[in-house]
Protein backbone atom coordinates (compact mmCIF):
# COMPACT_ATOMS: atom_id res chain seq x y z
CA UNK A 1 0.00 0.00 0.00
CA UNK A 2 1.31 3.45 -0.93
CA UNK A 3 1.90 5.90 1.89
CA UNK A 4 -0.47 8.89 1.93
CA UNK A 5 0.91 11.94 0.17
CA UNK A 6 2.40 14.50 2.54
CA UNK A 7 0.71 17.87 2.61
CA UNK A 8 2.59 21.06 1.84
CA UNK A 9 2.73 24.41 3.63
CA UNK A 10 3.98 27.68 2.16
CA UNK A 11 5.37 30.16 4.66
CA UNK A 12 6.45 33.71 3.81
CA UNK A 13 9.02 35.52 5.92
CA UNK A 14 10.32 32.05 6.74
CA UNK A 15 14.00 32.85 7.30
CA UNK A 16 13.57 34.08 10.88
CA UNK A 17 11.26 35.11 13.70
CA UNK A 18 7.66 33.87 13.75
CA UNK A 19 7.88 32.62 10.17
CA UNK A 20 10.78 30.32 10.96
CA UNK A 21 8.88 28.96 13.96
CA UNK A 22 5.75 28.35 11.87
CA UNK A 23 7.82 26.39 9.38
CA UNK A 24 9.68 24.41 12.02
CA UNK A 25 6.49 23.42 13.85
CA UNK A 26 4.91 22.29 10.60
CA UNK A 27 8.04 20.32 9.71
CA UNK A 28 7.76 18.53 13.04
CA UNK A 29 4.21 17.57 12.05
CA UNK A 30 5.54 16.10 8.79
CA UNK A 31 4.49 18.79 6.34
CA UNK A 32 6.61 19.45 3.28
CA UNK A 33 7.62 23.11 3.12
CA UNK A 34 7.85 25.94 0.65
CA UNK A 35 9.94 28.66 2.26
CA UNK A 36 9.76 32.24 0.99
CA UNK A 37 12.02 35.07 2.13
CA UNK A 38 14.55 37.51 0.69
CA UNK A 39 17.69 35.85 2.05
CA UNK A 40 18.73 32.95 -0.18
CA UNK A 41 21.58 31.98 2.15
CA UNK A 42 19.31 31.63 5.18
CA UNK A 43 16.78 29.63 3.18
CA UNK A 44 19.48 27.28 1.88
CA UNK A 45 20.65 26.65 5.44
CA UNK A 46 17.13 25.85 6.62
CA UNK A 47 16.52 23.66 3.59
CA UNK A 48 19.60 21.54 4.30
CA UNK A 49 18.95 21.29 8.05
CA UNK A 50 15.27 20.44 7.89
CA UNK A 51 15.55 17.97 5.04
CA UNK A 52 18.00 15.98 7.12
CA UNK A 53 16.28 16.45 10.48
CA UNK A 54 12.65 15.87 9.47
CA UNK A 55 12.95 13.83 6.25
CA UNK A 56 10.65 16.19 4.34
CA UNK A 57 10.78 18.07 1.06
CA UNK A 58 11.85 21.69 1.48
CA UNK A 59 11.51 24.00 -1.51
CA UNK A 60 12.98 27.48 -1.28
CA UNK A 61 11.93 30.51 -3.29
CA UNK A 62 14.04 33.61 -2.52
CA UNK A 63 11.59 36.44 -3.16
CA UNK A 64 11.28 40.14 -2.42
CA UNK A 65 7.57 40.46 -1.70
CA UNK A 66 7.78 44.23 -2.12
CA UNK A 67 8.40 43.56 -5.81
CA UNK A 68 5.12 42.77 -7.60
CA UNK A 69 6.91 41.06 -10.47
CA UNK A 70 8.63 38.68 -8.07
CA UNK A 71 5.33 37.93 -6.32
CA UNK A 72 3.77 36.98 -9.66
CA UNK A 73 6.83 34.90 -10.54
CA UNK A 74 6.53 33.04 -7.24
CA UNK A 75 3.06 31.81 -8.13
CA UNK A 76 4.20 30.94 -11.67
CA UNK A 77 7.07 28.84 -10.29
CA UNK A 78 4.76 27.02 -7.90
CA UNK A 79 2.47 26.15 -10.81
CA UNK A 80 5.39 25.17 -13.03
CA UNK A 81 6.69 22.74 -10.43
CA UNK A 82 3.13 21.46 -9.83
CA UNK A 83 3.28 22.07 -6.10
CA UNK A 84 -0.08 21.69 -4.33
CA UNK A 85 -0.47 24.03 -1.38
CA UNK A 86 -2.51 22.85 1.60
CA UNK A 87 -1.51 25.64 4.00
CA UNK A 88 -0.62 29.25 3.20
CA UNK A 89 0.90 31.33 5.97
CA UNK A 90 1.28 34.99 5.06
CA UNK A 91 3.72 35.92 7.79
CA UNK A 92 6.07 38.33 5.98
CA UNK A 93 5.71 41.95 7.03
CA UNK A 94 7.55 44.85 8.59
CA UNK A 95 6.92 48.15 10.30
CA UNK A 96 8.44 51.55 10.88
CA UNK A 97 8.42 53.98 13.78
CA UNK A 98 8.17 57.76 13.80
CA UNK A 99 6.00 60.64 12.68
CA UNK A 100 4.36 60.12 9.31
CA UNK A 101 5.54 63.44 7.82
CA UNK A 102 9.17 62.50 8.49
CA UNK A 103 8.89 58.90 7.34
CA UNK A 104 10.98 57.29 4.61
CA UNK A 105 8.46 57.25 1.76
CA UNK A 106 10.17 54.38 -0.07
CA UNK A 107 10.16 52.24 3.07
CA UNK A 108 6.49 52.93 3.76
CA UNK A 109 5.52 52.20 0.15
CA UNK A 110 7.41 48.90 0.39
CA UNK A 111 5.62 48.18 3.69
CA UNK A 112 2.23 48.51 1.98
CA UNK A 113 3.36 46.28 -0.89
CA UNK A 114 4.49 43.54 1.52
CA UNK A 115 1.92 43.84 4.31
CA UNK A 116 -1.09 44.41 2.04
CA UNK A 117 -0.52 43.81 -1.67
CA UNK A 118 1.58 40.64 -1.56
CA UNK A 119 -0.60 39.11 1.17
CA UNK A 120 -3.74 39.80 -0.89
CA UNK A 121 -2.26 38.43 -4.11
CA UNK A 122 -1.00 35.24 -2.50
CA UNK A 123 -4.23 34.69 -0.57
CA UNK A 124 -6.35 35.11 -3.69
CA UNK A 125 -4.21 32.91 -5.92
CA UNK A 126 -3.78 30.13 -3.36
CA UNK A 127 -7.42 30.23 -2.24
CA UNK A 128 -8.57 29.62 -5.82
CA UNK A 129 -6.50 26.45 -5.98
CA UNK A 130 -7.54 25.34 -2.49
CA UNK A 131 -11.23 25.74 -3.32
CA UNK A 132 -10.75 23.47 -6.35
CA UNK A 133 -9.36 20.74 -4.06
CA UNK A 134 -12.01 21.41 -1.36
CA UNK A 135 -9.37 21.71 1.31
CA UNK A 136 -6.95 24.25 2.70
CA UNK A 137 -5.94 26.68 5.41
CA UNK A 138 -4.91 30.32 5.12
CA UNK A 139 -3.28 32.04 8.08
CA UNK A 140 -2.57 35.76 7.79
CA UNK A 141 -0.43 37.46 10.42
CA UNK A 142 -1.77 40.81 11.59
CA UNK A 143 -1.20 42.48 14.98
CA UNK A 144 -3.03 43.89 17.99
CA UNK A 145 -2.16 47.19 16.31
CA UNK A 146 -4.96 46.35 13.87
CA UNK A 147 -7.66 47.13 16.41
CA UNK A 148 -6.98 50.87 16.74
CA UNK A 149 -5.24 53.74 14.90
CA UNK A 150 -1.50 53.79 15.59
CA UNK A 151 0.09 57.23 15.89
CA UNK A 152 3.87 56.99 15.31
CA UNK A 153 3.21 53.77 13.40
CA UNK A 154 0.36 55.06 11.25
CA UNK A 155 0.98 53.09 8.05
CA UNK A 156 1.91 49.88 9.85
CA UNK A 157 -1.23 49.91 12.01
CA UNK A 158 -3.40 50.73 9.00
CA UNK A 159 -1.85 47.89 7.00
CA UNK A 160 -2.55 45.44 9.80
CA UNK A 161 -6.12 46.74 10.14
CA UNK A 162 -6.51 45.85 6.47
CA UNK A 163 -5.24 42.32 7.12
CA UNK A 164 -7.71 41.88 9.98
CA UNK A 165 -10.72 43.16 8.03
CA UNK A 166 -9.74 41.39 4.81
CA UNK A 167 -9.24 38.01 6.46
CA UNK A 168 -12.54 38.20 8.34
CA UNK A 169 -14.36 38.92 5.09
CA UNK A 170 -12.56 36.18 3.18
CA UNK A 171 -13.28 33.68 5.97
CA UNK A 172 -16.97 34.42 5.55
CA UNK A 173 -16.82 33.99 1.77
CA UNK A 174 -14.98 30.67 2.07
CA UNK A 175 -17.58 29.01 4.30
CA UNK A 176 -18.65 25.68 2.86
CA UNK A 177 -15.66 25.36 0.53
CA UNK A 178 -13.43 23.28 2.80
CA UNK A 179 -11.02 26.24 2.98
CA UNK A 180 -10.66 28.46 6.05
CA UNK A 181 -8.99 31.80 6.74
CA UNK A 182 -7.56 32.79 10.12
CA UNK A 183 -5.98 36.07 11.18
CA UNK A 184 -3.39 36.03 13.97
CA UNK A 185 -3.05 39.25 15.97
CA UNK A 186 -0.11 39.06 18.39
CA UNK A 187 1.18 41.81 20.63
CA UNK A 188 4.91 42.49 21.03
CA UNK A 189 7.04 39.51 19.99
CA UNK A 190 10.73 38.98 20.68
CA UNK A 191 12.02 39.12 17.08
CA UNK A 192 14.16 41.36 14.86
CA UNK A 193 10.94 43.21 13.94
CA UNK A 194 11.35 45.34 17.07
CA UNK A 195 14.88 46.36 16.14
CA UNK A 196 14.05 46.93 12.47
CA UNK A 197 11.11 49.16 13.38
CA UNK A 198 13.17 51.08 16.01
CA UNK A 199 10.70 50.21 18.74
CA UNK A 200 13.06 49.22 21.55
CA UNK A 201 12.70 52.53 23.37
CA UNK A 202 8.93 52.92 23.02
CA UNK A 203 6.72 52.83 26.12
CA UNK A 204 4.81 49.91 24.56
CA UNK A 205 7.76 47.57 24.99
CA UNK A 206 8.22 48.69 28.59
CA UNK A 207 4.56 48.02 29.45
CA UNK A 208 4.02 44.80 27.50
CA UNK A 209 6.78 42.24 27.75
CA UNK A 210 7.45 40.61 24.35
CA UNK A 211 6.58 36.91 24.09
CA UNK A 212 8.55 34.31 22.18
CA UNK A 213 8.08 33.75 18.46
CA UNK A 214 7.58 30.03 19.12
CA UNK A 215 4.68 30.69 21.49
CA UNK A 216 2.96 32.93 18.93
CA UNK A 217 3.51 30.49 16.06
CA UNK A 218 2.19 27.56 18.09
CA UNK A 219 -0.87 29.57 19.15
CA UNK A 220 -1.53 30.61 15.56
CA UNK A 221 -1.28 27.07 14.18
CA UNK A 222 -3.65 25.70 16.82
CA UNK A 223 -6.19 28.42 15.95
CA UNK A 224 -5.74 27.77 12.22
CA UNK A 225 -6.31 24.03 12.50
CA UNK A 226 -9.45 24.72 14.58
CA UNK A 227 -10.52 27.05 11.74
CA UNK A 228 -10.95 30.01 14.07
CA UNK A 229 -11.26 33.35 12.30
CA UNK A 230 -9.53 35.73 14.75
CA UNK A 231 -6.76 34.59 17.10
CA UNK A 232 -5.27 36.93 19.71
CA UNK A 233 -2.59 35.34 21.92
CA UNK A 234 -2.23 36.68 25.47
CA UNK A 235 -4.64 37.95 28.13
CA UNK A 236 -3.57 41.61 27.93
CA UNK A 237 -3.77 41.52 24.16
CA UNK A 238 -7.27 40.01 24.22
CA UNK A 239 -8.37 42.61 26.75
CA UNK A 240 -7.01 45.47 24.65
CA UNK A 241 -8.51 44.15 21.41
CA UNK A 242 -11.87 43.62 23.06
CA UNK A 243 -12.24 46.92 24.89
CA UNK A 244 -11.14 49.47 22.28
CA UNK A 245 -14.35 48.89 20.33
CA UNK A 246 -16.37 50.40 23.17
CA UNK A 247 -14.23 53.49 23.75
CA UNK A 248 -14.32 56.85 21.91
CA UNK A 249 -11.91 56.80 18.97
CA UNK A 250 -10.25 60.09 19.99
CA UNK A 251 -9.51 58.68 23.43
CA UNK A 252 -8.14 55.41 22.00
CA UNK A 253 -5.92 57.26 19.55
CA UNK A 254 -4.59 59.59 22.26
CA UNK A 255 -3.81 56.70 24.61
CA UNK A 256 -2.17 54.70 21.82
CA UNK A 257 0.06 57.69 21.05
CA UNK A 258 1.15 57.86 24.68
CA UNK A 259 1.90 54.15 24.81
CA UNK A 260 3.96 54.25 21.62
CA UNK A 261 6.03 57.29 22.50
CA UNK A 262 9.67 56.84 23.45
CA UNK A 263 10.56 56.96 27.13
Amino acid sequence: MNEPEKQTALVTGASGGIGKEFARLLAIKGYNLILVARSKDKLLELQKTWREEFQIEVHIFPTDLANKKQVDQLFDRINFERLKIDILINNAGFGDYGEFVNADAKKEDAMIRVNVNALTTLSRNMAREMVKQNHGYILNVSSVAAFQPGPLMAVYAASKAYVLSYTQAVANELKGTGVSATVLCPGPVDTDFVKNASLESSRLFKIMKPVSARYVANYGLKAMFKRKVVAVPGFKEKLMAGTVRFLPSKFVTRVTRKIQERV
